[in-house]
């Protein structure tokens, strides 16, 4: 039996904060809507998402989905959670019960919605999160490109390579690094100006080798299936089994920094 396709024509809904009748979405028309930003959303995906509990729109008396600004800003940002965090939905649904906005989740630089004049500052200079599965654009960067974007002090960069944070690559003659490492390189220039130096780093790469060892050990049988569709999965449960083991060590990090300042 076909499926009934939503209508087109809702009935509007009050904006209080405006004050003006606005007319709700039906899903085919969020779906529309977001497609710009989102090349890959459907209208399963967004059913997808209401099953999981993580959306609520209302209904009419024949059974069709209405969906509200708020409806609709709320899944944009459970979109932008899963893009460019890789968050998987268990924790994206404690990202929104703790208060988690759509204003909180800037979109990616060089996606539409982060386009215009403003987007060459503040949250919309934000990078997507790197993914385990996505290649990078392949660009390299040399190392005197590295310090003019990062700004990072060459002595600095020099004691990344020395303890093993960052390593490069020789091409004739001349070494480059990646997005990835470049990326590196600016978040340690962060930490250095509070007195952070490389050595210090050590630390973190131990703790980064060890948990890529964990989560390879779990998942090492089917990472190297050659059935197709099992290490997909794999990989794509290597995405999530990052995710939250960054969420993590963030809730670990926290809870000991409380400790500090109580």
């Amino acid at each position: 039996m076909a499926v009934q396709d939503e209508p087109e024509a809702v009935p509007a809904e009050v904006d209080h904060d405006a004050g003006a009748p606005r007319k709700a979405m039906t899903i085919g028309a969020v779906c529309k809507a977001l497609e710009q930003e989102f090349p890959d959303i459907s209208i399963s995906k967004i059913r997808y998402l209401e099953d999981q509990k993580l959306l609520a729109p209302r209904r009419t008396p024949g059974g069709y989905r209405l969906y509200s600004g708020n409806d609709v800003q709320r899944l944009r940002t459970i979109l932008r959670l899963q893009r460019d965090e890789f968050l998987p939905l268990r924790v994206i649904r404690q990202e929104l019960a703790s208060g988690r906005a759509g204003n909180d989740v800037a979109p990616s630089a060089g996606d539409g919605a982060g386009g215009g004049a403003g987007a060459g500052s503040g949250a919309a200079r934000r990078k997507r999160s790197p993914s385990v599965t996505a290649p990078s654009s392949g660009a390299l960067y040399s190392l005197d490109d590295v310090i003019e974007e990062t700004r990072a002090e060459p002595r600095l960069v020099s004691e990344l390579e020395e303890y093993g944070v960052i390593k490069g690559e020789i091409r004739a003659g001349t070494k480059y690094f990646d997005e990835t490492e470049r990326e590196i390189v600016r978040a340690v220039t962060e930490l250095a100006r509070y007195g952070v130096g490389g050595r210090n780093l050590r630390a973190f790469r131990t703790s980064a080798d060890r948990e890529a060892a964990l989560l390879q050990q779990i998942l090492a049988p089917a990472l190297r299936s050659r059935n197709a569709k099992r290490r997909k999965e794999a990989i794509e449960a290597l995405e999530n089994l990052a995710a939250v083991t960054t969420h993590l060590k963030h809730l670990l990090l926290i809870r000991d920094l409380r400790k500090i300042v109580s």
